[in-house]
C-alpha cells in the first residue's frame, strides 16, 4: 500500500471474516492484516512544484534521512536501476497478487461499512430487484391465509355419490355457505374451501349421472383433505422466511408479496461516479482523425448497476488535470470509477491527482493481464477509486479484480460460489501474472474466445464468462477458475438492476 498523503491504512481496520450479517448489523477496531503483504507498486514521482523529500513522496523503505536510499527510490520509481536500464521485472513482481487484489477491494469495503453504517432504505416492491434485504424476511400472515383449492373441480363433503349445489365457489369470492353432508359444489382453483369440505375431487376424476348426481372416477379412491392447501401450509404468521443478505430476485419479489409486503427493507446501494478521460475519444459517429468512439462510457453504467450500484453521474473529463482533480474532489458518490489515465503517459493525470490530494493507494497495479495498470485507492474516509486502465477488456479486467468485490461488500452481497469447468483448448499464460481470458460454456467446458486482446470487446461480448489462466498457461482438460458475466446463464453472475 502506497500512502501519497497521511494515509492510516484504516482499510484494512479489524474487518477480516466480517460476513455479511455482520455487515447488515451495522447497516442497522484495528487488528487486519495490511495489504502491505502483497506490495503494491510504488507512489509515482511528485508533482511539479512538489517536495522530493516532502511526506507525500515517502517510500516504504527508504528513510528520510538518508539521501541515498531517496536516491535509490526515486530510480526506483523512475523505472531504472543504477546503469540507467529499465527493470520492468523489478516493477512487475511490485504489483499486487491478482487474488491479493480482489481481496484487498473486498476488505476496503468491509471497512467502509464498519466506519460509516447507514439505516435501510425502505423500497417499494417494484424498485426493489437486485437489492440486498437489510432485514430477514418475516411472514406477515400465514401462507396460504385459508384453506384453498389446489385445483379446479368439486368441493365435496361426506362419501358420495353427492348432490351438486346450484352455487359455485370463485377464487376472491367470500361468504360461501358451508356443505351439508352428501353435497358438493363447483370450485376454481385458489378459492376457498366451504366450510365442512372434505376433499377437492378433480373436474378429470368425476362425472354426473342422468339426475345430475356426482360420482367419483372408480378408479380414485377420495382421501380427505385431496387437493385442499391447508391455511398456514407454507408459512404460519412470524416465521422467517429468507435471511438478511439475500438477493432481491423475481422469486423473491413474489414472496414477499404473496406474505403480505408493499416494500422491503434494503441495504442502501453504493453511489457510484464515472469520469471518463481521453481526448481522444468520440460520442457519436465513426472514428476520424485519430479519434475514437468511446466503448466504456456506454458499458460501464449498466455493468456497474448489475454490480450493485446506484451510478449518480457519468462525466467526460477529457485529458484536463484541473478538471480530473475538480471532479473527484466534489464528488460525493462512495466510489468514484475513472477510465484511463492509470498509467505514466504525457497525459495520464491520475496518480498525480491522487498524490495532489493526499489519497491512500490500497492497490496500485495487479499482477494480472490485460488491465496490469488498474488501481484502487481510498480518497476520504467514505470513499474510493478504482481507476480502469482505458483499453475495453482491460476496463472490464478492473471491474471483475478490484469494483466488484468492492461494490458487492458495499451493496453486502454475498459473495457468488466459486465454480469452473475444463478447458478444451489450451490457453498459453503470461509467464509471471495472472490472464483473463473470455470464454463461452459449450457442453461442460470452457471454450476460450480468439478475441482477447485488451483493446477488444468482441470476445467479452460473446462471453458467457472469463477464464482465470494461472501464470505459465494451463493444458485441454484443465480445469479453469471462472468468473461469471452478469448476464449469462450458466454461471455465477446476475443481472439484476
Amino acid at each position: 500500500m502506497t500512502a501519497y498523503g497521511t494515509g492510516t491504512g484504516r482499510d484494512a481496520e479489524d474487518a477480516e471474516g466480517l460476513d455479511v450479517e455482520e455487515v447488515l448489523a451495522l447497516v442497522r477496531d484495528d487488528h487486519e492484516p495490511r495489504p502491505g503483504d502483497h506490495p503494491s507498486a510504488p507512489a509515482a514521482p511528485p508533482g511539479p512544484g512538489e517536495r522530493q523529500d516532502g511526506p507525500r513522496a515517502a517510500v516504504p523503505g527508504a528513510p528520510a534521512d538518508d539521501p541515498a536510499a531517496r536516491a535509490r527510490a526515486a530510480r526506483d520509481r523512475s523505472g531504472e536501476d543504477r546503469s540507467g536500464r529499465a527493470h520492468g521485472a523489478r516493477h512487475r513482481h511490485r504489483a499486487t497478487a491478482w487474488p491479493a487484489a480482489r481481496e484487498t477491494a473486498a476488505r476496503a469495503a468491509r471497512a467502509a461499512v464498519r466506519g460509516r453504517p447507514r439505516p435501510p432504505v425502505p423500497v417499494a416492491l417494484d424498485a426493489a430487484l437486485g437489492r440486498t434485504l437489510a432485514e430477514p424476511l418475516t411472514a406477515l400472515t400465514d401462507l396460504p391465509s385459508f384453506d384453498t383449492s389446489a385445483m379446479d373441480g368439486w368441493a365435496v363433503a361426506g362419501p358420495g355419490p353427492w348432490a351438486v349445489r346450484d352455487d359455485g365457489v370463485l377464487a376472491g369470492h367470500a361468504g360461501n355457505r358451508p356443505l351439508g353432508d352428501g353435497e358438493a359444489a363447483r370450485i376454481a382453483t385458489g378459492a376457498r374451501v366451504p366450510a365442512d369440505t372434505t376433499a377437492v375431487l378433480r373436474t378429470e376424476y368425476g362425472r354426473t349421472d342422468d339426475r345430475g348426481r356426482l360420482h367419483a372416477a372408480r378408479e380414485r379412491e377420495l382421501v380427505p383433505g385431496q387437493d385442499i392447501r391447508p391455511r398456514g401450509q407454507e408459512c404460519r404468521a412470524g416465521d422467517r422466511l429468507l435471511p438478511a443478505g439475500t438477493l432481491v430476485t423475481p422469486a423473491v419479489l413474489g414472496l414477499a408479496a404473496a406474505a403480505g409486503y408493499d416494500a422491503l427493507a434494503t441495504v442502501p446501494r453504493p453511489r457510484v461516479d464515472v469520469l471518463v478521460l481521453g481526448d481522444e475519444l468520440l460520442t457519436g459517429g465513426l472514428p476520424h482523425d485519430g479519434l475514437i468512439r468511446d466503448a466504456l462510457g456506454p458499458m460501464l453504467s449498466p455493468w456497474l448497476r448489475a454490480l450493485g450500484a446506484e451510478v449518480t453521474a457519468v462525466r467526460r473529463i477529457g485529458d484536463d488535470a484541473e478538471a480530473l482533480h475538480t471532479a473527484v474532489t466534489t464528488s460525493g458518490a462512495d466510489v468514484v470509477v475513472t477510465t484511463g489515465g492509470t498509467a505514466a503517459g504525457p497525459v495520464d493525470h491520475l496518480h498525480p491527482t491522487l498524490r495532489r490530494i493526499g489519497a491512500e493507494l490500497l492497490v496500485d497495479g495487479v499482477a494480472v493481464r490485460p488491465g496490469h495498470p488498474m488501481l484502487l485507492a481510498r480518497t476520504g474516509r467514505d470513499q474510493h477509486l478504482v481507476g480502469l486502465p482505458g483499453n475495453p477488456l482491460a476496463a472490464v479486467s478492473g471491474l471483475l479484480t478490484l469494483a466488484e468485490p468492492l461494490l458487492r461488500g458495499l451493496a453486502a452481497r454475498p459473495a457468488p460460489e466459486p465454480y469452473g469447468l475444463p478447458l478444451r483448448d489450451p490457453v498459453q499464460g503470461h509467464p509471471h501474472d495472472t490472464r483473463l481470458v473470455p470464454v463461452v460454456l459449450r457442453g461442460g467446458r470452457a471454450v476460450p474466445l480468439r478475441y482477447n486482446g485488451p483493446a477488444m470487446l468482441r470476445g467479452v461480448a460473446a462471453a458467457d464468462a472469463l477464464a482465470v489462466v494461472p501464470p505459465g498457461g494451463a493444458r485441454p482438460g484443465e480445469e479453469t477458475e471462472l468468473l461469471g458475466l452478469p448476464w449469462a446463464t450458466g454461471g455465477n453472475g446476475v443481472c439484476f438492476t
